[in-house]
């Protein structure tokens, strides 16, 4: 790690809200939290302070080009039935999740809720280099060839099956396959407690299961521990 270089990211949450209308009436509304650095005077809180102001500006981008059609579609449909106006809410958050070492991991989360359905919720995880200001790949965190995928995956089906035994949980029945199929090395944040990876929404569970989460504990599995990571970072993806 540079001298000098940060060790942890003092942030504050920089928020938006926007509505759109027909004909007078809101049929979408969207607010957005993402955070920012702050003071944002060195290179590495300034490239984190302007990804995520893009982050912002894509997701009210998103909403515009992409909600706005359907929430007008829904606010016309039951228009003509005589039906309740509906009006469709999005949001998009962030949660800090580990912040030392030089290492600063969260995840940004957005919810759709409409009249009808279950929300929908798309979650992104984020780890960052405070020293070099750019993002950590997954495999940085294990040695080469350790086979960190394979390892993962296993972690996950062995908790999927305890859950399921205790009924704490409910998955798809071709859950291995999906879950091979879907797995994402972009999809981790870090936590206090360990090396954090999930998959979206529906793609091994029912809307009701939310998103799935799964932790690999530090000090397990040839895990190394966040600040640790040595000057050359890369490893195999598995």
């Amino acid at each position: 790690m540079a001298r000098n270089s940060l060790t942890e990211l003092h942030t504050e949450p920089f928020a938006a809200e926007r509505e759109w209308t027909v004909e007078d009436i809101p049929v979408l509304t969207a607010s957005v939290s993402v955070p920012q650095p702050v003071p944002a005077q060195d290179r590495v809180s300034r490239r984190i302070r302007r990804y995520y102001q893009l982050q912002c500006r894509t997701y009210l981008r998103y909403c515009e080009r992409w909600l706005l059609p359907q929430a007008e579609t829904a606010y016309r449909e039951a228009l003509a039935a005589s039906a309740p106006l509906p009006c469709l809410r999005a949001e998009l958050r962030y949660e800090i999740t580990y912040n030392q070492g030089g290492l600063w991991s969260l995840y940004t989360q957005s919810r759709e809720t409409a009249a009808s359905g279950p929300a929908l919720l798309t979650r992104r995880g984020d780890t960052w280099d405070l020293a070099g200001g750019y993002p950590v790949e997954l495999s940085a965190f294990f040695p080469p060839r350790s086979g960190w995928k394979k390892m993962l995956l296993a972690l996950a089906a062995e908790e999927i099956q305890r859950q399921e035994s205790a009924g704490i949980s409910r998955y798809h029945e071709g859950w291995r396959r999906a879950m091979r199929r879907r797995f994402n090395a972009q999809n981790y944040y870090l936590t206090e407690k360990g090396l954090t990876f999930f998959f979206p929404m529906y793609a091994i569970a029912p809307p009701v299961e939310g998103i799935p989460v799964f932790t690999l504990p530090y000090g397990t599995a040839r895990l190394r521990l966040p600040g640790l990571l040595p000057a050359d970072r890369e490893g195999e993806n598995s």
